[in-house]
């Protein structure tokens, strides 16, 4: 039976390709009859002609990465691509680094722990990037005994 032309109509009216037409295999006969649009779409509301979904890639291997990357996998060095400056900028790992050394030194004076013209000569040298942590910070400070622990 040839339902070229229903399915073509049927393309037009459902705006898609004829290959995406689908014809209800049990109901050939009635559509076979349809001869005007408005049969077709009669059929269309009837769920005897329908549009199959569209053939996509498939976002499952996506998703099963991104799980992976979440957990920290798959990001060694040959998953990296450009220098580390193009990953995170040298402003970002500055930013990342100064400002809890600086909300250490904050937190010791306002504790008593370092006089201010300590905290000063302190701040000035993280400035300079002398520390690299707040752990590498205080274990500066208590090696030249400018941290008064009792207080």
């Amino acid at each position: 039976m040839n339902l070229r032309n229903q399915r073509r109509m049927a393309a037009e009216i459902l705006k898609c390709g004829a290959n995406r037409v689908w014809i209800n295999p049990d109901k050939t006969e009635d559509i076979a009859g349809c001869i005007t649009r408005a049969d077709i779409r009669t059929a269309i509301a009837s769920d005897s002609i329908k549009a199959k979904t569209k053939n996509s890639t498939s976002y499952g291997r996506i998703r099963y990465a991104q799980g992976q990357k979440a957990k920290g996998k798959r990001k060694g060095p040959g998953s990296k691509k450009g220098t580390d400056n193009a990953r995170i900028s040298e402003k970002r790992k500055w930013i990342s680094t100064i400002r809890p050394i600086r909300d250490e030194l904050k937190t010791l004076r306002s504790e008593g722990k370092i006089t201010p013209s300590v905290y000063r000569l302190y701040y000035n040298r993280a400035k300079g990037g002398v520390y690299r942590s707040r752990r590498n910070l205080r274990a500066h400070i208590s090696s030249t005994g400018n941290l008064k622990e009792g207080s």
